[in-house]
């Protein structure tokens, strides 16, 4: 059997190191896409199709192994969803946020293995600032200033995520802005979640906050965090999502802390209890 060759290590291959040393479910790996056995393509996922609805009856076995309880068609597909755009944000914001570079990655360049929580990326181009060391190799493509760099993201998390969103929609009821909303929930909470795991969480707010300043077509708000005040004076990190996860369908008793139907009173006692 012929094993499929590693790719050259790119710029982006320490941002993506970290993440595996923080998040070991979560392994990216710069190499020529691996398809089959488990693997599914971006693009495999775009097209719709035979790869699309393997994933959505992959979805809906396990959200019923995990919950004990059949989800609604729409409710497995906004699952499914995040399953794939949720690590596919990070491929965006890790480099961004730990090393300033942003990788160009069409649908086609990025797999993912729905079972060992890998991915594989192929990187050509990116961005980067004029003075980073990495400017003058090949691919590099430097961008005027941080509030370019920062509109790169958003292009380019945009430009991978929107043919797959619009595979998802029928299937999730929800058109264009609602989908988009999603995805700005996505962006935001893969720098919030990563950057607390390094020990940078209000840098990660920051930035995710500078990223989203607002709403930047085609996301739909800004980061919309929020901070809190608890029970000893202690400062409480919040936001309220652009879009609902549809978490409350399979445990109507529970409802995710950044839902904004969960008032202020709530949040403090879930987030000083946690």
């Amino acid at each position: 059997m012929t094993l499929p060759a590693l790719a050259p290590a790119t710029p982006l291959a320490p941002a993506y190191a970290r993440v595996a040393e923080v998040l070991p479910s979560l392994r990216i790996s710069e190499e020529t896409p691996l398809r089959g056995d488990g693997w599914v393509g971006a693009d495999e996922l775009a097209a719709g199709g035979e790869a699309l609805d393997a994933f959505l009856a992959w979805n809906d076995e396990g959200i019923a192994a995990d919950y004990g309880r059949r989800a609604r068609p729409d409710v497995v597909a906004s699952f499914a969803l995040h399953r794939y755009a949720w690590p596919a944000a990070v491929l965006f914001t890790m480099p961004y946020f730990l090393l300033r570079r942003v990788p160009h990655l069409a649908p086609e360049d990025v797999t993912l293995n729905r079972d060992q929580g890998r991915m594989t990326v192929r990187t050509t181009t990116f961005s980067c600032l004029p003075d980073d060391p990495a400017a003058s190799m090949p691919g590099a493509r430097p961008v005027g200033d941080e509030a370019a760099l920062g509109a790169e993201v958003r292009r380019a998390a945009a430009a991978h995520l929107g043919p797959v969103l619009a595979a998802f929609g029928p299937h999730m009821r929800r058109r264009s802005h609602a989908l988009w909303a999603a995805t700005t929930d996505e962006l935001v909470e893969s720098l919030w979640y990563l950057g607390d795991l390094l020990g940078e969480e209000e840098r990660a707010i920051a930035e995710a906050e500078s990223l989203l300043p607002g709403a930047t077509a085609p996301f739909t708000r800004g980061a919309s965090f929020r901070r809190l005040t608890g029970p000893g004076g202690e400062r409480l990190d919040t936001r309220d999502r652009a879009s609902c996860c549809l978490y409350y369908t399979l445990r109507p008793e529970e409802t995710c802390v950044t839902c904004p139907r969960v008032c202020d009173s709530e949040r403090v006692t879930r987030l000083a209890a946690s």
